[in-house]
């Protein structure tokens, strides 16, 4: 059994100890990998990994919960043990991270009237509930029953959303009746407006930030009662968004100047230490002028790339480690390599329109309703109706739509609709339109995880949709998870510049990672062998999709695309190399 305490500095079994830690979001990369990037971590010398815990993705659906291979968090922590790593948990319902709703399940909005992040009893009900489950994973895996885990943090970031005390201490008080028994941190941004709202009396404030090390723990020192000081997140790049013009990059020798100040005078957690990969639909969203999206790739310019290739920033961080701290000699044990697959054609093909009925089973609504109101969280959903009683269609109106919509007529393409373009009435100008079949295809981009538009995230259409001046009504609605792709039939039909599945085969003789390239196609999702690996999009700045070889296998191989725009290329390119913009 083992005590870590909290006074003028963290103690370990009575001894003074300086946490040098490094961020890993065990959900963000394959498990087959997680040995390599924590052999890794302990390589450059630190002795704690740090994970948040994504709410939405243990419990997709009310009541269900999941925690095996990649959601698996006890195998995480118990590997990181064996390893001789620490382990700082964040298990606050809401985690930001750039990752889907902040790691908020999307269910909560299916409840009318749902307040988030505040003491709203509803609200705390689902947390409580969730934790009943979460929680007797974690105890037992505490340092005080043997386990590894030092610390945990209650919620993330509040200071930069509310200030509602109240909220806190009952996170709080759950934890602690669910038998959390290591100390509890807060973390907040390095500001008196931040730290003021989002402390929590009792419990250790923290700070998250990039830069300016010195000024920044001055502030943070008026908060800790004497006690430790600590960057809970040292961001050492930055994530991308779509269309953002190019990957970002952090200044390097800034930063090892700031990890060597943060050392000298305090603790630190590393962010990120690896990124990883936003995997299916789970990438998060920022809105302030406009919807940003963020891109497939989480590798946020880090310590370690999405891969897990070492960086110059690693090797530069390993040696002002070295001055803190003996680093030990780590053999790392797992074999890894790049490998270039090549060009891979289009082998069948099919239009969603063709698809549909095998795909999904239409729910009929007098006015469109939200995805969330249809039990569905993530992908895509269609809207379908005839216009009976229109002889042309001038204008449309979409209301209550998010985020991205495709406006078909008869199957082809008339309208692309994006973010604020939704709030807008929009010229069509065709005649002759009796009896047409309309669809409106409606794409989730990523919720919105940080800020006030939380609390905004329905996706698909949550209110009606206008045409020539009148709301239009009688839909059907086929929900779109995209979770099972072995309904698609690609015997059927195929039209031209119009939403469609594209399937490709290929052998592979000996498995390494690689990277789908695919220029020449407009915008979509890819599946490998079933597993989605993320979206792409031609604006960049992401051009390859990384693809971890342990999701091939030897011998015969799957890759799907849906693509949405109606663009399409004659093959895809697996590279060996990433291209990040």
């Amino acid at each position: 059994m083992g005590r870590f305490e909290i006074k003028d500095t963290f103690y370990l079994d009575g001894k003074p100890f300086q946490i040098i830690s490094g961020a890993f979001h065990y959900f963000r990369t394959v498990p087959e990998y997680w040995r390599d990037r924590l052999e890794k971590l302990k390589a450059l010398g630190c002795n704690t990994v740090e994970t948040y815990i994504p709410w939405n993705l243990h419990e997709p659906e009310k009541g269900v919960f999941c925690f095996e291979g990649i959601r698996d968090v006890e195998r995480f922590i118990r590997l990181a043990q064996e390893l001789g790593l620490y382990v700082i948990c964040r298990p606050s319902p809401y985690i930001c991270a750039e990752w889907e709703f902040g790691g908020l399940p999307a269910w909560l909005l299916g409840e009318d009237g749902m307040r988030l992040r505040v003491s709203d009893p509803v609200f705390l009900r689902h947390v409580e509930e969730y934790y009943r489950e979460l929680l007797p994973r974690l105890v037992p895996l505490q340092c005080t029953r043997g386990g590894p885990v030092i610390l945990m943090q209650v919620e993330n970031e509040y200071g930069y959303y509310a200030n509602d005390t109240a909220y806190l201490e009952a996170i709080r008080r759950m934890m602690s009746e669910g038998g959390v028994e290591v100390p509890l941190v807060t973390s907040d941004g390095p500001f008196p407006e931040n730290l003021n709202g989002g402390r929590l009396p009792g419990t250790l404030p923290t700070g998250n930030f990039g830069s300016k090390t010195r000024e920044r723990f001055e502030v943070l020192k008026r908060y800790t009662d004497g006690g430790p000081l600590m960057c809970t997140e040292f961001w050492v790049g930055w994530f991308d968004h779509w269309g953002n013009g190019g990957h970002m990059r952090g200044n390097l020798e800034e930063s090892v100047k700031d990890l060597d100040e943060m050392l000298k005078t305090g603790h630190v957690n590393i962010y990120m230490f690896q990124g990883g990969t936003n995997f299916g639909f789970m990438n998060g969203s920022n809105y302030y002028e406009e919807l940003t999206p963020d891109v497939t790739s989480y590798d946020y310019d880090a310590v370690l790339t999405e891969d897990g290739q070492i960086t110059e920033k690693y090797l530069r961080y390993r040696e002002v480690i070295r001055k803190y701290r003996d680093v030990p000699e780590v053999t790392f044990s797992t074999n890894i390599q790049r490998k270039e697959y090549g060009a891979i054609p289009v082998q069948e093909k099919v239009s969603l329109d063709a698809a549909l009925e095998r795909l999904s089973l239409p729910v009929h609504s007098v006015c469109p309703q939200s995805m969330e109101k249809l039990g569905q969280s993530y992908g895509y959903i269609l809207y379908r109706t005839w216009l009976d009683t229109e002889e042309t269609l001038e204008k449309i109106r979409l209301w209550g739509a998010g985020d991205r919509a495709s406006i078909l007529l008869d199957g082809r393409l008339v309208l692309t609709l994006y973010d604020r373009e939704l709030l807008e009435e929009h010229s069509i100008g065709r005649g002759d339109v009796k009896g047409a079949r309309l669809d409106i295809l409606v794409e989730n981009m990523g919720r919105v995880n940080f800020g006030p538009y939380l609390e905004r995230q329905h996706k698909g259409i949550a209110q009606c949709v206008q045409i020539n001046g009148h709301m239009h009504n009688h839909w059907e609605q086929y929900p779109l998870p995209l979770t099972d792709l072995s309904k698609v039939d690609f015997s059927k039909g195929y039209q031209e510049q119009a939403p469609a599945f594209y399937r490709f085969v290929f052998e592979a003789e000996e498995i390494g990672d690689t990277f789908l390239d695919f220029s020449g196609w407009g915008k979509g999702c890819a599946f490998v062998n079933g597993f989605n690996i993320g979206r792409f999009w031609e604006i960049g700045p992401q051009k390859r999709l990384y693809l971890p070889g342990p999701l091939l296998q030897q011998g015969q191989n799957e890759i799907i695309l849906f693509e949405t725009e109606g663009k399409a290329a004659e093959q895809i390119f697996l590279a060996g190399v990433p291209d990040l913009g």
